[in-house]
């Protein structure tokens, strides 16, 4: 189980929500598991949407960015680090190349050290396959300072 001081400490660094309800992006490969995700945060009160793999993920984010000027279009992304295209910790790095804070969440279920370490280094929170929804939600709560 990932420490929820961690999530406390990215949490500190990120901008409050610039949306309300917050903006939460969630890019999964399995449709199955998307579903569940994001049936499990809009039911929390947030605003969802969607990307199938990293290339949609890619352009998503693009036209996100490009429509809204360079303003913070999503307020939190949920990720898949294995996906087609783009991985989701591709996505990561070039977000903070790019010195974009958004808060991060990745998920896996081949979540080896160096993955973690990398994670952590670029300020994701990295939940290992199988989690129980009940931590996801702690962790999107904590980032974007609300309670869930």
């Amino acid at each position: 189980m990932s420490d929820t001081r961690e999530w406390e400490w990215l949490a500190a660094l990120a901008a409050p929500p610039a949306h309300t309800p917050p903006r939460i992006l969630v890019a999964e490969d399995d449709a199955a598991m998307r579903g569940v995700v994001v049936e499990t945060l809009k039911k929390d009160g947030y605003e969802l949407s969607e990307a199938a793999d990293g290339g949609r993920l890619l352009v998503t984010l693009a036209r996100e960015f490009v429509h809204r000027d360079g303003a913070v279009p999503i307020d939190l992304l949920v990720s898949d680090v294995r996906m087609p295209i783009c991985t989701g910790l591709q996505i990561l790095e070039q977000l903070r190349a790019a010195h974009h804070k958004m808060p991060i969440v990745l998920m896996t279920a081949f979540g080896d050290e160096g993955t973690r370490r990398r994670a952590r280094t670029l300020g994701a929170v990295l939940l290992d396959k199988p989690f129980q929804m009940a931590e996801l939600r702690a962790a999107v709560a904590t980032l974007l300072r609300r309670r869930p």
